[in-house]
């Protein structure tokens, strides 16, 4: 009974800690075994400004290697990526959406990408999506990992990826083409500026360093799609990715930067490597 007892006081205490993490981006991973402490990040692909602050650069100094999602410097990426973008048995956007509703995506990358979709015909509806992002933000596209990987050079040490370019396209496999349809379509129809404004609002999320809001903020209603699969886009990528930081993290101190999507809630990076006995503090 009394094992019983604090085995759910220690739940109830991670429980708690889950849903209200510090306002912070940055995290240092000690104890559990480990000699010398690595630091994870929350980072965010698109932005307007991916200047690093001391703390960061100061955690990046007291690694001696990188780990992002995906190893941005391995030879044939884009021909990997290319290829994975494509629809697997034979559907195309064509054939996933009706008449009306392809003229509506069509006319609306026709107006805001001066261009239509025949040519993306056979894409995956998410992944033709993700064109839109330049269009979302009114700057040139900077992305935290490419300031991350400018250090790193700088500093002589590799960057690593947590996932091959493989993995990440299967995900957006594992969700079925006709619900990614159904959001590009809603895209279209709600307009640009509705998408620009959502992605401010994540931007300034992002920018308060505010986790908590940032995981509820992808949960709301108007992320439908998103908290929909957040099982296949975050949460099973989490589960695979806490052995290899465990095993990483043991050899070498280590940065690993991975959207900030990933860190919070109960099935989130910290979360996770807290429940495996390591220490996980904000970097203040």
């Amino acid at each position: 009974m009394k094992k019983l007892l604090i085995a759910a006081i220690v739940f109830l205490s991670c429980f708690a800690n889950a849903q209200k993490l510090d306002n912070s981006l940055l995290w240092k991973i000690s104890g559990n075994g480990l000699s010398k402490p690595s630091y994870l990040m929350g980072t965010i692909h698109v932005t307007c400004d991916n200047t690093l602050d001391k703390k960061v650069l100061d955690a990046l100094g007291a690694t001696s290697q990188l780990y992002l999602e995906l190893d941005m410097d391995e030879p044939g990426m884009q021909m990997k990526m290319m290829s994975g973008m494509m629809m697997k048995d034979g559907k195309t956007l064509t054939s996933l959406a009706t008449p009306e509703d392809y003229k509506i995506v069509d006319e609306f990358f026709k107006k805001n990408m001066g261009m239509g979709i025949k040519m993306m015909d056979k894409f995956m509806p998410s992944v033709v999506g993700m064109m839109v992002l330049p269009k979302m933000v009114d700057c040139p596209i900077k992305s935290v990992e490419e300031a991350l990987m400018n250090v790193s050079k700088e500093q002589k040490e590799e960057v690593y990826g947590l996932e091959t370019i493989e993995d990440q396209m299967a995900v957006f496999d594992a969700i079925p083409y006709e619900e990614q349809m159904k959001e590009l379509v809603k895209t279209a129809k709600d307009g640009l500026d509705a998408s620009k404004a959502t992605f401010k609002k994540m931007m300034d999320l992002y920018k308060s360093q505010n986790l908590t809001a940032l995981m509820d903020f992808m949960q709301d209603k108007e992320n439908q799609f998103y908290g929909e699969n957040s099982d296949v886009l975050l949460d099973n990528r989490n589960s695979n990715w806490i052995p290899k930081i465990e095993e990483i993290a043991k050899k070498n101190p280590t940065f690993f930067g991975v959207g900030a999507a990933h860190l919070g809630g109960e099935k989130g990076v910290i979360m996770l490597l807290r429940q495996k006995g390591y220490t996980i503090e904000a970097v203040k």
